[in-house]
């Protein structure tokens, strides 16, 4: 069945041709009727092939149809060809015009469907003894009732496809804008992440140099391959340096000064002071940590920081005044576990996508961009039980 219909809606003109021969039928069983029509049967057979066509073609040329049909009605009056099934394609054309059709070819339809009865009843008056005005106008009235509700019908259908169209448009607009948008975001957040992890990397290899150069100048009694080692260390962690700083030039612009000095990035034993500077706020958290601590890389620990960061920020903006938040830190093997809870009113998921932790970034894409840096899995969305949850998973090694 569904194949039938969808074969109708993609051949429009095909099943209007087929009901144009079938109404050519019923014309043909009435013009070999024993009884010759009036008008005589050329003219007949003119008006019932011109007002099929009509039918066949209605949704191709829906205006050009409707001039046809009012050329057939001319002929119908002039030849005196008292009206039949066929003229049931004036009622069809009224209807398609009102629907697909011009503005002009709409309002010419609805005059036409107005003008028809009367034009009608003038050309071939009732032959009814007693018949008075009053019931010729009654007639009138009753053969022009059909003709207003198709063309009503049909106006009222093209004011839903119009309104529909403009739905549809503005729904791929709003499509189209939000991708803008989720792109600008992506972008922002990739270059505060790529800032955030050059300061990170900038200040290890500070540290480096630091320590090379020191070891240059306290190793005199090490062999000449040892002290040789570290100045090429040292002369490589300048480079480098050097190199960082270039960078840092084209990802910044303008919001941190050229001061030469790198000041490193939050990492996971931060995540307890930041737990209690929340707890000032009046916000209650609960905060555990399970395995054995150990040194993680510096983009993972930045990661971890700044998903509890988010969280927590985000549970005190639409949280509600007595939520409740929860953050577990798991030390795996090959990784750290991150799982942080709320039990509040359960912010929406547009709610993080629209703002993050220090107004910069955007909320769930942030998260999402950090933890696929490192490699990571990041779970988010409303609890059963009201409140909303974040878990992720960030492995010691980025996968390749």
């Amino acid at each position: 069945m569904q194949r039938l219909y969808d074969f109708i809606r993609r051949h429009p003109t095909g099943v209007d041709s087929f009901w144009a021969v079938f109404l050519l039928g019923l014309s043909g069983l009435s013009m070999v009727a024993p009884a010759d029509r009036a008008g005589g049967r050329p003219a007949t057979l003119l008006i019932s092939i011109g007002l099929c066509t009509v039918v066949a073609l209605r949704r191709r040329a829906p205006e050009k149809m409707l001039l046809l049909a009012i050329a057939m009605g001319a002929v119908q009056l002039a030849f005196g060809v008292t009206p039949g099934v066929v003229n049931f394609a004036m009622l069809v054309i009224v209807f398609t015009v009102a629907t697909f059709g011009e503005r002009w070819a709409s309002r010419l339809a609805l005059v036409c469907a107005l003008c028809a009865a009367g034009l009608a009843q003038l050309r071939w008056p009732q032959d009814t003894p007693h018949t008075g005005w009053p019931q010729q106008v009654f007639v009138v009235i009753v053969l022009t009732v059909p003709f207003v509700l198709a063309w009503v019908l049909g106006d009222s259908m093209r004011t839903r496809r119009a309104y529909f169209s403009q739905l549809e448009e503005r729904a791929a607009r709003l499509e189209r804008e939000r991708e803008a948008q989720s792109k600008v975001a992506v972008a922002a957040e990739r270059a505060r992440i790529a800032r955030e992890l050059h300061d990170v990397v900038a200040h290890n290899v500070s540290v480096m140099v630091v320590q090379a150069d020191g070891a240059a100048y306290v190793m005199d009694a090490a062999p000449d391959q040892a002290r040789q080692a570290l100045e090429t260390i040292s002369s490589t962690g300048r480079q480098a340096l050097a190199e960082m700083r270039r960078l840092l030039g084209v990802l910044r612009t303008g919001d941190a000064q050229e001061s030469g000095e790198y000041v490193p990035q939050p990492d996971v034993e931060q995540i307890e002071d930041l737990i209690e500077q929340v707890r000032k706020t009046g916000l209650a958290v609960d905060f555990k940590i399970e395995g054995t601590p150990r040194p993680l890389p510096s983009g993972v620990e930045l990661t971890a920081y700044r998903i509890v960061q988010e969280a927590l920020t985000n549970t005190r903006k639409h949280g509600g005044p007595d939520a409740g938040a929860s953050v577990r830190l798991v030390y795996f093997d090959d990784g750290l576990g991150l799982l942080v809870e709320d039990d509040g009113r359960g912010a929406a998921h547009e709610l993080y996508v629209d703002g993050g932790a220090d107004g910069a970034g955007h909320g769930m894409i942030g998260m999402r961009e950090r933890v696929g840096m490192v490699g990571g899995t990041l779970d988010a969305g409303p609890r059963p039980g009201g409140g909303f949850r974040i878990s992720a998973l960030l492995p010691l090694k980025a996968a390749h």
